[in-house]
């Protein structure tokens, strides 16, 4: 048996900077992508799975968005109604990394906002946290149509101003293109910074869909044991790459210093 809407995603994801030092690297990894009604009860036939409790892989719900009753959903959806002034109606679907043997860093997770239709994409919500500040924000994207003639497109696509420290290799006065396909077979995301209409830096997403079982699941903790420790230590190792290089370096915006 396997759950409705919440699956497996395996691929790849490859990140490129492009001046002032080019760097290219590129990991596979494997992500869940959670249907937040599921999850009460998804991981209870899953013995090394579990919900807000100590296992090799856990789902902790401090590490997202969530109201005063520990609600994930109610919280997105207070989030996009604070942003843009609406409610989604519909599921939503978190692509994210879980815990794995007691550790979670998600550089981003989005939160796949849907019509009640259960299929039309109305809004995606970046959750971005930033290490080592460990801070959080929130992109909200749109993806009603302008037009009510209009269908909604199943591609997604965003262009905004930078608002949030991230990497100390980047600086803040930079724009962000972003485009998402909607969720199905696969999974695309394609992030790009510019500066002065030049793009610096983007990352590109590319996954395949499994369902979730005991055989898949157990196949991800095998082929990826320390998921979330490879994603933190990738991120250390390529800034002491960046500054090696002499690669400029911007501290938080909150001192304003550049070396």
């Amino acid at each position: 048996m396997c759950s409705v809407n919440s699956k497996i995603f395996t691929g790849r994801v490859r990140h490129r900077r492009f001046k002032p030092k080019e760097n290219e690297f590129q990991y596979t990894i494997f992500m869940l992508y959670l249907d937040l009604d599921e999850l009460p009860t998804l991981f209870d036939r899953f013995w090394l799975w579990s919900l807000n409790k100590p296992n090799v892989a856990s789902f902790q719900t401090q590490q997202y968005l969530a109201d005063e009753n520990g609600c994930i959903k109610t919280a997105v959806k207070n989030e996009v109604k604070a942003q843009l002034g609406v409610v989604p109606k519909g599921p939503i679907r978190l692509l994210t990394h879980l815990s794995y043997f007691g550790y979670c860093f998600n550089p981003v997770s989005f939160y796949y906002c849907f019509n009640e239709d259960g299929e039309t994409l109305d809004f995606i919500v970046a959750q971005i946290n930033n290490t080592p500040w460990n801070e959080r924000h929130c992109y909200v994207l749109d993806n009603r149509p302008s037009d009510a003639s209009n269908s909604p497109s199943k591609v997604v696509r965003s262009e905004f101003e930078k608002t949030f420290h991230v990497s100390p290799f980047l600086p803040m006065d930079m724009r962000y293109f972003w485009r998402f396909n909607t969720p199905s077979e696969k999974l695309a995301v394609y992030m790009k910074n510019t500066q002065d209409d030049e793009t610096c830096f983007d990352v590109n997403l590319s996954l395949k869909r499994k369902e979730i079982n005991s055989l898949n699941l157990c196949a991800a903790l095998v082929t990826f044991p320390l998921m979330t420790w490879q994603v933190i230590v990738g991120i250390y190792w390529q800034s002491l790459k960046l500054w090696l290089r002499k690669t400029p370096f911007y501290d938080h915006p909150k001192t304003h210093n550049t070396k």
